[in-house]
């Protein structure tokens, strides 16, 4: 009698056992070492440095900036993706070709770039500032930068979901008297829903962790403008290594947090959108 019923895919033992050990070796690895030498840490320290008041507006800063960039690239993304998949104008290619950009620059220049436009001396930040309105050395310069380097995700996870609505549905809808927020809501939106909230998770999460564009535009001001990560950089240069495990150890904590309830609530509309199709 067999306990186990045979694989249709041939080889499927030694994929899944590859897949495995890559995983175990490559991701898990690194992050129990993380968690043990957290836990090696004497616990008084590891509390004084994770619940600083310097920390804790770190937290407040990376977080919030983070997912006020995602949530900036899930609306502004989308619009990109969608001009980019329903009309056909002169330079698309080229626009198409340029939100692939921030991939390919190394994170330090987008920092330096933008530091040269939004300073107070800088092409636009000179314009901006006989208005007292600053952006390089502020919340609002953190912001952007996360932004920057979070579009591409959003776009080209919208794009090919896009590409797959059906347009006949959204013409007969129309014929039959839908309206245009109707047929968006009701056929458009239901399609472009879970690749839209992949696309604004994958941001958020590279916006957590970002350095290099952050940290030349930032300021790095303490309790204002400094990020999680350049204090455990800052951690790792006084050779308080505890104290950079802590705190890194948070930052994972939070992190797997907040991705899972995205997740969560991700898999729920999903559930949902396919019992209002039922």
């Amino acid at each position: 009698m067999a306990f186990r019923q045979p694989s249709i895919l041939p080889g499927f033992g030694l994929t899944f056992g590859f897949t495995t050990f890559f995983l175990g070796a490559i991701v898990l690895l690194p992050l129990t070492a993380l968690v043990v030498r957290t836990a090696m840490t004497d616990w008084n320290h590891v509390l004084e440095v994770v619940f600083s008041a310097r920390a804790l507006a770190s937290y407040r800063l990376s977080f919030g900036a983070s997912l006020l960039a995602a949530s900036i690239n899930a609306v502004f993304g989308f619009i990109i993706a969608w001009t980019l998949v329903r009309y056909d104008f002169p330079g698309r290619k080229i626009i198409d070709a340029l939100i692939d950009m921030p991939f390919a620059l190394p994170t330090a220049v987008s920092g330096i770039a933008l530091t040269a436009v939004f300073a107070h001396n800088g092409w636009f930040g000179q314009y901006l500032e006989p208005f007292g309105i600053k952006i390089a050395y502020t919340w609002i310069g953190i912001v952007i930068a996360l932004t920057l380097i979070g579009l591409p995700f959003v776009v080209r996870s919208v794009q090919p979901a896009l590409a797959e609505v059906q347009r006949d549905l959204e013409d007969a809808a129309e014929t039959l008297g839908a309206g245009r927020f109707y047929v968006f809501r009701r056929i458009i939106l239901p399609t472009v829903l879970p690749a839209l909230a992949t696309g604004f998770t994958m941001a958020f999460a590279r916006a957590v962790g970002e350095y290099g564009s952050v940290i030349f535009i930032a300021g790095n001001l303490p309790l204002k403008t400094e990020i999680t990560p350049l204090l455990i950089v800052i951690r790792l240069e006084e050779f308080d290594y505890g104290g950079a495990a802590a705190l890194g150890f948070v930052m994972l904590l939070i992190s797997f947090v907040m991705l899972l309830t995205i997740n969560l609530l991700q898999a729920w509309g999903r559930r949902r959108l396919v019992g209002d199709r039922r």
